[in-house]
């Protein structure tokens, strides 16, 4: 990186240089620019973060790690320019370690004291979310996670996920596949997997806005029962069930998993669901779908995992900004749980690189509705989405991430499953 000296006695950018050290890496292929004039330069850069305000540092010297740098993003202080999802892939290769930020904090303090903005913190953007004194996943702080990331603006999520208004990874046959046209090919892969035909009970948990319950009951003829804790997305759900002409074949509740009780089903999907469950629902949750299936019913759960698993710690931009107490699982421990609360496991099916190829569809959206989606939500919310998906696109494209299917059947009591010899699809 090369410093771009304008007509200034003490170009920012040269005072800022062994703090923007201790952030990124020699040759990090990204542009900086300073409210000042002053820049710092690469040779190919893959974008460019331009820097308009002292109060940006603030926010990075309060918070070094990725925290900082979204607060000062989402108040408007910093700005990504060019393609944000390759801007962030660049930023997560060149950032340093825990123990160089530490080594280096000393150097990182000495240049924001020199600009005279040590000791003074910003406020944090309004839509911050505060973490609670006690995470647990009752009914009531599951609600309000719920709220906080769901109930946003039916309309927004319109202009970020498109026609389909499905909430979770399509399914690409090809790379030039459009993303409604992958949404419904996911749909129809998990109708598929399981082996729904006429006249069917299906339960679907997380129904999101309908879409899922829409497709199986007209494309296979089964009756589906929708749940959801989102009033937003149950609303609209109710209304393009009945703009569809299915509300004889679809209900849709306001309602809890665990509120489920003496009803039974032949297949039961969990898209997107398990994530909000927590580690130590895990097993009670598949529990609970284990006893609404009859013998040989199917539960097809689809959800995003990480190795080891991980639950989002509170000082992290995820956590305050996006999925408040949500945890993500490891692939193994969804179907130990799955095997244990009764289930047999029958095919496992990794997604990632579709969610990823997902996450960038839903940026390019977001970005073409951008000034009609800042007026709906306000910039804040708009920023946060942005920046949150781009982040995430990368981590399913590096492997961070990944999205598995997992297909679990109930056997009779005489061992048979109703299952194909062959695989599903």
């Amino acid at each position: 990186m090369a410093l771009l000296i304008r007509s200034h006695a003490n170009p920012v950018a040269q005072t800022l240089r062994p703090m923007l050290s201790a952030l990124l890496a020699p040759d990090a292929a990204v542009d900086i620019e300073f409210w000042d004039g002053s820049a710092l330069r690469a040779d190919s850069p893959a974008g460019a973060i331009r820097v308009h305000s002292p109060r940006a540092l603030q926010h990075i010297i309060w918070s070094p790690r990725e925290l900082g740098l979204a607060r000062a993003y989402v108040s408007g202080d910093v700005d990504f320019d060019g393609d944000i999802i390759d801007l962030m892939a660049e930023l997560r290769t060149s950032s340093p370690q825990r123990a160089s930020l530490v080594r280096t904090f000393p150097e990182m303090l000495r240049a924001v004291s020199a600009l005279g903005l040590a000791g003074r913190r910003p406020p944090l953007p309004q839509i911050e979310f505060r973490p609670h004194v006690v995470r647990n996943h009752t009914p009531f702080l599951d609600a309000q996670a719920i709220s906080h990331h769901y109930d946003v603006s039916n309309d927004f999520y319109a202009m970020v996920l498109g026609e389909s208004l499905v909430y979770s990874c399509a399914y690409f046959p090809d790379h030039g596949t459009d993303l409604t046209t992958a949404q419904l090919a996911k749909c129809e892969l998990i109708c598929t997997k399981l082996g729904l035909q006429p006249g069917m009970r299906v339960l679907d948990v997380g129904c999101g806005w309908g879409t899922m319950a829409m497709h199986a009951a007209s494309a296979h003829g089964v009756e589906v029962v929708g749940i959801t804790i989102s009033r937003e997305q149950a609303a609209l759900a109710r209304q393009r069930v009945a703009a569809a002409g299915l509300g004889q074949r679809v209900e849709i509740r306001l309602q809890d998993y665990r509120d489920l009780r003496g009803e039974t089903f032949d297949a039961i999907s969990s898209i997107g669901m398990s994530e909000h469950v927590g580690f130590a629902n895990l097993e009670t949750y598949f529990r609970i779908l284990r006893a609404a299936l009859r013998p040989q019913g199917r539960l097809l759960n689809h959800a995003i995992s990480s190795i080891g698993g991980s639950r989002l710690r509170t000082n992290t931009f995820m956590y305050r900004y996006v999925f408040p107490d949500g945890e993500l699982i490891d692939v193994a421990r969804t179907q130990a749980a799955m095997q244990a609360a009764g289930f047999e496991v029958r095919d496992v099916q990794s997604l990632r690189e579709h969610y990823a190829l997902t996450l960038r569809h839903w940026v390019r959206n977001l970005e073409r509705n951008w000034e009609a989606a800042v007026a709906e939500v306000g910039e804040q919310r708009a920023r946060v989405w942005r920046l949150y998906m781009a982040g995430s696109s990368v981590g399913f494209s590096d492997g961070g991430l990944n999205l598995h299917q997992v297909l679990g059947v109930v056997p009779g009591s005489d061992g048979h499953s109703g299952m194909p010899l062959a695989r599903p699809v």
